[in-house]
């Protein structure tokens, strides 16, 4: 047979990258719709789509969360904040109800025109609830449109005096279904739910359901059939009341955040989960040997995290002279997780679909990414233009900046005076919606398995610890080859 096995492959000795191998193609035999996509996140939770967002503070908030939940990913929230903020994070995931704005951008009576171009500017949305607080659940005094003050002069004029006081309203409790009937009777753009008291507690726009029209596949608990959310906390003695506070709000998986998983601290952290949360899913790590991922999971990890430095924005391989070649550490943790049936997530090093191809055939239940989802819309942060380009802050939370606002709970060094950096802060562009990117990379992953001739990752997976699948090394020529050359210029508007 062409190529070589997988073991053969990884016994060598060497560390391999993503960018170092090449999978050779398989027989197709069926269409790319057919091919599922369905894995494993941990134990007990399994995911339509392999992708998780990074629990990082300029990739992973609640909208962020909602919008990979809804397109059959999860996302991870960080933990760069308050305890209470955290929580209040994966409560706003939570009482999403697709269609319905449960948090909307509110303004209060005594704000005036001016503050609506700001706000039009930053959300990109030209209609805003007014209430008497300024906030939801404050009682509902009007609706501000573009049509109330696009053509007024005065800036300055308080938005009692030119917002649209008549409204149609539904009572809370109201489906979508009828709902959408209702603004498609009355030719309305926005819909404002409100309680018996007037009190507004959320909204239902034309734009959003027409959008956000169907998710299939979208992630919810079997049980309260909410949305699926993670959280990251670190292994501090702290974090347990954080813990405390995360799973009042109904959190299904706790990811615990230290750079090198391998510590007894994770360790004692995995068994109280474990013992005053047993039904909580618990993921472990960083790890990248089979020692360290044998530990973690004789502790009672639900799934492990991979990666020791393949992301973007980390420098730790480089700082610490500590980690591994990513494809390597995925492949050898997956096998030995295998055997106990315990999922891997390979977390670090995916820059495009073949990385997230690879990364999955090799073993990983779940691609989990960071700087390819940070330039989305759904990301923290908010764009800005250099040379023309749209860009979006990316940082690692190692990053010195990071580590000033608490980033660096998931290293042991917190408490020492002279902090070391394992990241960079930078940027990266703009992508775009979930709603299109996220449908993107799984039409590629999916097209991708086809050439191997897999109907489903389980499939891939099981084709490659057999050795059905076959896996060469390729040289530098061979990788400068298989990308974009001698072209006077292109373009790449995605990827």
């Amino acid at each position: 047979m062409d190529g070589l096995s997988a073991e053969a492959l990884f016994s060598g000795g060497m560390g391999l990258t993503y960018g170092d191998i090449i999978f050779l193609p398989g027989f197709i035999d069926f269409d790319v719709k057919d091919v599922s996509l369905t894995s494993k996140l941990t134990r007990e939770i399994s995911l339509a789509c392999p992708i998780a967002s990074s629990p990082m503070d300029t990739v992973t908030e609640s909208e962020m969360a909602i919008k990979m939940a809804l397109l059959g990913g999860i996302g991870i929230l960080h933990f760069n904040n308050k305890p209470e903020e955290q929580a209040e994070q994966v409560r706003r995931v939570k009482r999403y109800k697709n269609g319905f704005i449960s948090e909307p951008i509110c303004l209060g009576p005594k704000s005036r025109i001016e503050d609506v171009d700001q706000f039009r500017k930053k959300f990109n949305f030209s209609s805003f609830p007014i209430t008497d607080t300024g906030n939801v659940g404050g009682k509902l005094l009007g609706l501000i449109t573009k049509r109330d003050v696009d053509m007024e002069r005065n800036r300055k004029r308080p938005l009692l005096e030119v917002m649209t006081k008549e409204l149609v309203t539904v009572e809370e409790g109201t489906s979508l279904i009828e709902a959408n009937d209702i603004l498609r009777q009355t030719k309305k753009g926005k819909l404002p739910v409100v309680d018996m008291q007037g009190n507004l507690v959320a909204l239902v726009s034309r734009k959003d359901i027409a959008k956000n029209k169907d998710f299939p596949f979208a992630s919810k608990s079997r049980l309260s059939k909410q949305l699926l959310v993670g959280a990251a906390i670190s292994t501090r003695e702290e974090d347990m009341e954080r813990l405390e506070a995360l799973h009042a709000e109904g959190l299904d998986v706790v990811v615990l955040d230290s750079s090198q998983g391998h510590s007894v601290w994770q360790i004692k952290m995995i068994q109280y989960i474990k013992k005053k949360y047993p039904v909580l899913q618990v993921i472990a790590g960083n790890v990248v040997t089979e020692r360290q991922a044998l530990a973690l999971i004789e502790a009672g990890a639900d799934g492990l995290r991979i990666g020791m430095g393949p992301g973007s924005i980390c420098t730790t391989q480089e700082t610490m002279a500590c980690g591994r070649a990513q494809a390597t550490a995925v492949y050898h943790t997956a096998k030995l997780a295998k055997q106990y049936g315990v999922p891997v997530i390979a977390d670090g090093g995916i820059s495009s679909i073949g990385d997230m191809v690879k990364a999955i055939v090799l073993g990983a239940g779940v691609g989990m990414m960071g700087g390819l989802l940070a330039g989305t819309d759904e990301a923290p942060g908010e764009f800005y233009y250099r040379n023309g380009v749209r860009l979006k802050r990316y940082r690692g939370m190692a990053s010195a900046d990071a580590m000033k606002e608490g980033g660096a709970k998931r290293y042991f060094s917190e408490e020492a005076q002279i902090k070391v950096a394992q990241g960079v802060s930078g940027s990266v562009m703009a992508r775009g919606s979930l709603l299109t990117f996220i449908p993107y990379l799984a039409q590629g992953i999916k097209q991708a398995l086809q050439d191997l001739g897999m109907k489903s990752i389980e499939k891939a997976q099981e084709a490659l610890w057999n050795g059905e699948i076959r896996i060469e090394q390729r040289s530098p020529g061979a990788q400068a080859e298989a990308k974009v050359h001698h072209l006077y210029d292109y373009e790449n508007p995605v990827i």
